[in-house]
C-alpha cells in the first residue's frame, strides 16, 4: 500500500485536532479584532496664488509706456505753442490755477522748442517722473514732469545751473506778482512743489499782502550766502505798506528748496 503524502498527513492531523478542541471552543469568546489605524489622507497645501496687479493699479513697465506717451504729447503742444491742449493736459490742482488764456500768454514769452528726447522714465503707482533733454531756440534745456497715472501734467521744472541764483530768484517773485502760480511753482524743486502746490502758493502770497499792504515791484536782489550746498538771495519787495525781504533757499543747480515770506514787518515809522 502506498504511503500516504506528508500534505495528507498534515490534513488529517489538522481535522483530528480540530475534533478534539471543538467542544472547549464552543465556549470561548472570540477576541475583538483590532483594526489597523488608518491614516488620514495627506492633504496638500495649496501654494499661494501669485500676486496680480489691481486693474486699477498698472504694473510698472505699463506705467512707463503711459507716461513716456503722455510726455511725448505735452512736449508736442509746447512745440506747437497749442494753449488750448497745454491747458487740457493740466492735472486739475493745476487748472484751478491757470486758463487757457493765461497759457497762451505764458507761451508767447517762452522759447520755442525745436526738438526733444526723453531721457528718463521713473515710472510710479500714482505718478511718474519724465526728464526731457529740449533743443529751443535758446538753446538746449533740460526738463523734468510730473505726470499723474491719467496721463496728465502735475509739475514740471526746468534745470537752471547755467542761470545765475539771482535771476531765478527774481522771475519767481515777478511770477507771484503777476498771479502766475503755476510758474512760479516750476521754479521750485520737485519736493517743495509737492509741499507747496499752487494753491497754497497762492494762499501764503495773498495773506502776506494783507499786512504789506498790493505788491508793486521788484527792488533789489542780491546773494547774501553761499555754500556748498545752498545759496540764499534776498529779494527786496516793494508793497504799498512797505518794503520787505523775500528770502529765497536755492539748491547748487538753482532749484528753489525754501522760501520764507517776512513775518516781522519793518513798517516804516510816521513823522
Amino acid at each position: 500500500m502506498p504511503r500516504p503524502t506528508l500534505r495528507a498527513g498534515l490534513a488529517a492531523l489538522a481535522l483530528a485536532v480540530a475534533e478534539v478542541l471543538a467542544p472547549q471552543l464552543g465556549h470561548a469568546q472570540a477576541l475583538p479584532v483590532q483594526a489597523a489605524p488608518v491614516q488620514a489622507p495627506l492633504v496638500k497645501t495649496p501654494l499661494a496664488a501669485p500676486v496680480v496687479p489691481s486693474p486699477s493699479q498698472p504694473s510698472a513697465a505699463l506705467s512707463e509706456v503711459r507716461a513716456r506717451a503722455a510726455a511725448e504729447q505735452i512736449l508736442k503742444a509746447l512745440k506747437d505753442g497749442d494753449a488750448e491742449a497745454r491747458f487740457a493736459q493740466f492735472a486739475p490742482k493745476l487748472q484751478r490755477m491757470s486758463s487757457p488764456a493765461m497759457v497762451r500768454s505764458h507761451l508767447k514769452n517762452q522759447p520755442r522748442i525745436q526738438s526733444w528726447t526723453l531721457v528718463s522714465v521713473v515710472p510710479g503707482v500714482d505718478s511718474s517722473a519724465v526728464e526731457a533733454r529740449l533743443v529751443t531756440s535758446a538753446g538746449p534745456r533740460q526738463l523734468l514732469m510730473i505726470i499723474d497715472s491719467q496721463g496728465r501734467l502735475e509739475g514740471y521744472h526746468f534745470d537752471a545751473a547755467d542761470v545765475a541764483a539771482e535771476t531765478v530768484a527774481r522771475q519767481f517773485v515777478q511770477a507771484l506778482i503777476e498771479g502766475r502760480y503755476v510758474y512760479a511753482s516750476s521754479f521750485l524743486g520737485p519736493n517743495l512743489q509737492e509741499e507747496i502746490p499752487p494753491a497754497a502758493m497762492q494762499r501764503k502770497w495773498q495773506a502776506l499782502q494783507q499786512r504789506t499792504g498790493t505788491v508793486v515791484k521788484v527792488e533789489k536782489v542780491a546773494r547774501s550766502e553761499d555754500t556748498t550746498d545752498m545759496k540764499l538771495v534776498l529779494v527786496l519787495t516793494k508793497f504799498t505798506r512797505l518794503s520787505d525781504n523775500i528770502f529765497v533757499i536755492l539748491d547748487r543747480r538753482n532749484a528753489i528748496i525754501g522760501i520764507d515770506f517776512p513775518t516781522d514787518l519793518a513798517v516804516p515809522s510816521v513823522r
